[in-house]
């Protein structure tokens, strides 16, 4: 299994940012995957997830302001990140959903400024 995380990025406050996951080797018909970041307390903290058939989730922090999509026949996760705060900045992966793989990517880092 391979997740190779990209479309981070250095921006201000307020703008978005859309940054894709390619997947390899699930079966993404029915596999949830997830957005994760660096946590506190936790290694990695799920900020988002998405079904197969589409249905999210997402940690109070960003409702409203992010959304997760996919496109199975890309084999690609999505999350757009609209209204960007600078409590947004961290590392975000993404990986199966509860149950996530050993196989993490490098992530892709997100640094918001004021």
């Amino acid at each position: 299994v391979v997740f190779v995380e990209a479309g981070g990025g250095l921006v201000q406050a307020g703008v978005s940012l859309r940054p894709p996951c390619v997947v390899s080797g699930i079966i993404m018909d029915v596999q949830t995957l997830a957005w994760f970041r660096r946590g506190v307390v936790e290694e990695r903290d799920m900020v988002a997830n998405i079904t197969a058939a589409g249905r999210t989730y997402y940690i109070d922090s960003v409702q409203g302001r992010f959304t997760a999509y996919r496109d199975n026949t890309k084999e690609t996760i999505y999350l757009k990140m609209n209204s960007l705060k600078p409590e947004d900045t961290n590392l975000y992966f993404c990986n199966a959903y509860p149950w996530p793989t050993a196989e993490w990517g490098k992530g892709t880092q997100v640094t918001v400024t004021p």
